[in-house]
């Protein structure tokens, strides 16, 4: 959520707020606002800097910083140390601590600059990838989105359509891999299959080359399709 411009606010608009906050604290303060393009930023090449503020989770991360300013020939800063204040109404899945990442989490999914429109893409269809381990919430957001009016495309689904007889990887995995890997009714037995190829990467390239672009390709008719539908 830290890499989409589009979930952060304009770096402009970020530093006109800490502005005003240092302003609204103490009108006299002299302060200099840097925009950070690396973890250190002019801490550890500053040789003005005295002090250092940290907090109790960040405290190790002054001491980096006091040791690259040794190697560069700087004084250590002295690291003055704020304690954490908690936020009494954080959810269960939220830091206990005032966080600013609880409060990306709440904001995740709304704009907060407008998207940058990439001329080389088409506006339709609009394409998204779900991933994730087992366990993850592939299904139940892919139910909710499809609530919502998504065209669903289920990986796994394709996945067994395309060894089923008559699909596309059929002849070509049963013809790489012998008349062993099939049931008495002509279906490819998967776990005879498997064994054939796990552990054996050599024998599992030579599957995925043969399944991976046909299930790529099974993926596009599908997302034709979605478009036809005007999903």
């Amino acid at each position: 959520d830290k890499v989409l411009p589009e979930l952060i606010e304009p770096y402009e608009l970020r530093a006109a707020k800490l502005r005003e906050f240092l302003e609204d604290v103490k009108p006299s303060l002299c302060y200099d606002i840097v925009p950070l393009a690396d973890p250190f930023g002019p801490s550890v090449t500053d040789p003005d800097l005295q002090c250092l503020v940290v907090s109790e989770e960040t405290h190790r991360g002054g001491e980096a910083v006091n040791k690259k300013r040794l190697e560069n020939g700087l004084p250590e800063l002295a690291l003055y140390e704020i304690q954490l204040m908690k936020d009494p109404e954080h959810s269960q899945n939220e830091e206990e601590k005032i966080s600013s990442s609880s409060l990306r989490q709440r904001l995740l999914g709304t704009l907060l600059q407008p998207p940058r429109r990439d001329p080389a893409l088409p506006l339709r269809p609009y394409v998204i990838g779900l991933t994730g381990g087992t366990g993850s919430g592939k299904t139940s957001m892919a139910k909710l989105l499809g609530q919502l009016g998504a065209f669903i495309i289920d990986a796994d689904e394709l996945g067994h359509a395309v060894y089923a007889p008559g699909g596309p990887a059929y002849e070509p995995v049963v013809a790489a891999f012998g008349a062993e890997i099939l049931n008495k009714d002509g279906t490819i037995n998967r776990k005879v299959l498997g064994a054939k190829v796990f552990g054996n990467q050599e024998q599992l390239k030579r599957l995925t080359d043969i399944v991976w672009p046909r299930i790529a390709q099974m993926v596009k008719e599908k997302v034709r399709e979605a478009d036809a539908q005007g999903k």
